[in-house]
């Protein structure tokens, strides 16, 4: 009789295991491809290489430190054409990450209201919302981009129609005499920071931590003993006060320079070209459609307990959105929301289309036209943005943690 403690022996391994042994042959079938995908590729990078060679062009990016020769219309640094192309690549890098935080920003807006507004009982704005999201999602972002820039180059006046006329009236007027819109770009007064404007900056920011350590706090108060603490006025209070009081102790340290009319265009104040708010507003636009839909799945996804439950408790429709239903809906909303904020990242390499310098217009354009170096440009370009997209990602995978459900 055979005792309970013995083993059956280990059966030793064969060479031939891996390729009848089912639990063996996947392995052997994946590292095979590995090994051709990679001889593949090594194929592929060395006859480049010999063409290259063979061309003269062997890859150099030596050309990054050479004049340019060419001038940028904007250009958040300082740049002349007697810059370096790796300058130029600069500029185009600063006005690449404008354009995409800007978007960012305002498509979110736009998603968040109008998924929220595409849900109300009020059949007019529900149909509106319809409309925009239909409307955006099945046309061209291209056409958008081109539509928006052709309605600000001809549908504003140029900057001579602002200029007084003798015993009559401009043909255009300035909005409360500070802001101009023509179809050169869009004026509007910018900020002179003189002495101790960045301790007035330093308590701007203070105040704004401020009012968000107290929404926390209010959000705490609430979940654990139910009492309701104002929200939405005490924020104001924190985050203003404190400001508008040291700008008066320290006798109004910033003042705003006004654009006016001077010779053939405006001077002074801060300039939005229209390039800018033409891809500015359409690739908002495209994207906040693409939200908008997101933002609603995410709200329907709750279930409708929640806020019966919500109403039940004598919870105001506004308050239950904001403390039980977005939050809950943010689980699903944020994943598919990252995807849409890749994407208008990437989209913004369409601003050649209406001449905005970006990095695709200066390093992947004119710096590639000028020296010829396609290989060089592209690489950089692939890395630029696949390292954009790795940070996106990685703040974005960083905010869902922060937003799961913590079980007590």
């Amino acid at each position: 009789m055979s005792s309970m403690t013995d083993h059956p022996p280990r059966e030793s391994f064969r060479i031939s295991q891996l390729i009848y042994d089912t639990r063996y042959r996947s392995l052997t079938i994946q590292v095979v491809t590995l090994i051709l995908v990679c001889l593949g590729i090594y194929w592929l990078i060395d006859n480049l290489l010999a063409n290259l060679t063979q061309l003269g062009l062997k890859p150099n990016f030596g050309f990054l430190e050479a004049r340019s020769g060419y001038d940028i219309g904007t250009a958040l640094i300082p740049y002349t054409s007697a810059s370096t192309h790796l300058q130029a690549a600069y500029v185009g890098i600063l006005n690449t990450l404008l354009v995409a935080a800007l978007g960012v920003i305002l498509a979110t807006i736009i998603g968040v209201l109008a998924g929220v507004a595409r849900l109300s009982k009020n059949w007019i704005v529900s149909r509106l919302m319809a409309v925009y999201v239909e409307g955006f999602r099945n046309v061209p972002l291209l056409l958008w981009i081109l539509l928006i820039y052709a309605v600000f180059t001809e549908g504003t006046p140029q900057p001579s129609a602002f200029r007084p006329v003798e015993g009559g009236t401009p043909a255009a007027s300035m909005i409360w005499n500070s802001f101009a819109i023509t179809n050169r770009g869009f004026y509007m007064p910018g900020p002179v920071w003189g002495p101790g404007s960045m301790v007035l900056v330093a308590i701007f920011i203070a105040s704004i931590v401020g009012a968000f350590v107290y929404r926390s706090y209010a959000k705490k108060v609430l979940f654990d003993t139910g009492r309701l603490l104002p929200m939405v006025w005490p924020m104001f209070v924190i985050a203003l006060v404190p400001v508008v009081i040291t700008y008066f102790v320290m006798g109004r340290p910033v003042s705003l320079d006004y654009p006016a009319l001077a010779g053939f265009n405006f001077r002074g104040g801060i300039q939005i070209s229209n390039p800018l708010m033409a891809l500015w507003l359409a690739l908002s636009l495209y994207t906040g459609a693409f939200i908008t839909e997101i933002v609603r799945a995410g709200i329907l996804s709750v279930s409708k307990g929640q806020s019966e439950a919500a109403a039940a408790l004598g919870v105001r429709p506004n308050r239950a959105m904001s403390l039980v239903i977005l939050p809950q809906a943010m689980r699903v909303i944020i994943p598919p929301l990252t995807s849409q904020y890749l994407n208008l990242t990437k989209n913004s390499s369409l601003a050649i289309a209406v001449g905005y310098p970006d990095v695709r217009a200066t390093l992947g354009g004119i710096t590639l036209n000028q020296t010829g170096r396609a290989l060089e440009c592209m690489l950089l370009l692939g890395l630029f943005y696949l390292a954009l997209s790795l940070i996106i990602s990685f703040v974005m995978n960083i905010i869902n943690n922060s937003m799961k459900l913590q079980e007590r």
